[in-house]
């Protein structure tokens, strides 16, 4: 348990290279960027020397994984035509802005549908068609579960089974399931009977060998409150009890995992993945 690699999203503030410094500060052995300023549609294009110094520090962060995770404003749902083609542009440059750093995982959200969640999946699928069809091979699509707001798409292990299974390259498709929004969608993970249950329902719909990034937060809300608020682990109601039932069951302690939790007084980044590694040394 103790090889599993841990880490959290860290800043590119500075230079793309500098995120392997901060997560080494962090006690990090893997880590999660966004590529470009989140909150925003325009991208600053990657110089051959950023490309290069990036790649040189990420062999030299072993044996750490890289995971990119898309920014905010796109939506794949979107029943709005500007909103769409523009998202789908987005996901097309993120996904070749991976490829230029050769980062092997963009996670993603599916969106929000204004008309109806069906409809909202079959945009989902075109727009990753679309994109992995247009875009060099050699970074792998995660599709990330939400936390059951208001007309999003993505928030049921049967939305994700959906999207998965109908779009055309499974091979560059996989899943990064969300701790803090698949409780907040009504998946209970406090006790490891329960967690057993949903890894059993994650295997059942999508295939546990689909899964290569547990994103593990704790969760501010009650169970199935769609409430997407993240806390520090083992300090929110998922509890102490379920995030060790996560890391320690069979089917995923050998997928990293990356802490999207909060920084404030009671804790910081290094001290959650602390937190972690002792839950994951800690048998019943």
């Amino acid at each position: 348990m103790t090889d599993r690699q841990v880490g959290v999203h860290v800043s590119i503030a500075g230079s793309l290279a500098y995120a392997f410094d901060r997560a080494r500060e962090r006690g990090c052995d893997c880590l999660q960027i966004f590529t470009k300023n989140p909150r925003g549609w325009n991208a600053k294009p990657i110089t051959n020397q950023e490309a290069e110094a990036f790649i040189h520090a990420a062999q030299e962060f072993t044996p750490g994984t890289v995971f990119a995770h898309i920014s905010y404003l796109p939506n794949l749902a979107s029943d709005k035509p500007s909103v769409y083609e523009r998202s789908v542009e987005a996901l097309c440059i993120e996904l070749e802005r991976c490829y230029t750093l050769n980062i092997p995982y963009l996670v993603t959200h599916l969106g929000h549908a204004g008309d109806s969640p069906q409809k909202g999946r079959a945009r989902v699928v075109d727009a990753i068609d679309t994109a992995l069809a247009t875009s060099n091979a050699g970074t792998m699509l995660l599709l990330e579960n939400t936390a059951g707001e208001q007309n999003s798409v993505g928030s049921t292990l049967e939305d994700l089974a959906d999207v998965f299974g109908r779009c055309q390259q499974h091979e560059r498709i996989g899943v990064c399931f969300d701790t803090c929004h698949a409780f907040a969608a009504g998946y209970d993970l406090r006790t490891e009977e329960s967690v057993g249950e949903v890894v059993d329902l994650i295997h059942d719909e999508i295939r546990l060998s689909s899964v290569h990034l547990i994103h593990l937060n704790d969760a501010k809300g009650d169970l199935a409150s769609k409430l997407d608020r993240h806390e520090h682990i083992g300090l929110g109601a998922i509890g102490v009890e379920g995030m060790r039932s996560v890391l320690l069951h069979p089917g995923l302690c050998a997928v990293p995992c990356i802490c999207e939790t909060p920084v404030d007084d009671r804790r910081g980044d290094a001290d959650n993945v602390r937190f972690v590694r002792e839950l994951m040394k800690k048998q019943k």
